[in-house]
């Protein structure tokens, strides 16, 4: 369950200031060097925090902007790194949580870190997808059909043997939560990506009278996989920042 961040770079002063920093914090970083990769990246899976050095990397601006208008890294943290061409009100305006200016403090940097830490974890949370086994009956289109429900986070689900049915657009799902009395998760949800055989939802709406059972529920998952994390046999490399 480690936090990762992209940072977008050719600078290998800010480098090593974001490598050592995040590191410290027990944050991975990966590193594009220019905005195409970066865009890429950020497109296909979401990421906890960014770093982007605005004017020195052609087009970082516009990785910004990009990542404010995704479905999956809208709510990220993003720290702006800013060198005398982009304006305070322009990065902020573009979508900038934190602004920082070259040469970067070691010392400003990781107080900026340590604030944005809550909210990085709590969307890491949001996104983190943990794997489960259940059945699940969704509606769509006036059809009904069931399946299996491969992983939930609180943001969504993947599912699974569906069958043959071409499910697009809106459906309406349940699933019996375990743990709990007589308790049925209900809620609608929006198809957002599928295959020939798994199928993504995210939520649009969770039906109130469920929602605290479901999130205590997504709390139990992430309390067992945290038990598990720290009796396995310790691993020298992790929670060391990494290049890619």
């Amino acid at each position: 369950m480690d936090l990762t961040c992209l940072l977008v770079t050719s600078d290998a002063a800010l480098l090593d200031v974001v490598w050592t920093s995040f590191g410290a914090a027990g944050v991975g970083v990966e590193l594009r060097p220019d905005a195409a990769s970066a865009v890429e990246l950020a497109g296909r899976r979401h990421i906890d925090g960014f770093v982007i050095d605005c004017d020195d990397v052609r087009g970082a601006i516009e990785v910004l902007a990009t990542i404010r208008q995704s479905r999956s890294n809208k709510q990220s943290v993003v720290f702006a790194v800013l060198n005398g061409k982009t304006s305070v009100s322009a990065a902020v305006e573009a979508g900038a949580d934190f602004i920082v200016g070259k040469p970067v403090s070691d010392m400003l940097f990781r107080n900026n870190i340590d604030i944005a830490l809550a909210r990085m974890e709590r969307e890491h949370r949001r996104y983190f997808r943990h794997r489960v086994d259940l059945s699940v009956t969704l509606l769509c289109s006036n059809e009904t059909h069931t399946g299996r429900v491969m992983n939930v986070s609180g943001g969504g689900l993947a599912l699974t043997h569906f069958g043959s049915a071409a499910m697009e657009g809106t459906v309406k799902i349940q699933f019996e939560l375990p743990g709990t009395t007589a308790q049925t998760f209900r809620a609608k949800a929006e198809v957002v990506w599928r295959d020939t055989v798994v199928i993504g939802l995210r939520f649009l709406r969770i039906e109130p009278e469920c929602r605290l059972s479901f999130e205590a529920w997504l709390e139990s998952l992430e309390a067992r996989l945290q038990f598990r994390e720290s009796v396995a046999p310790s691993n020298p490399t992790s929670g060391l920042a990494r290049r890619s």
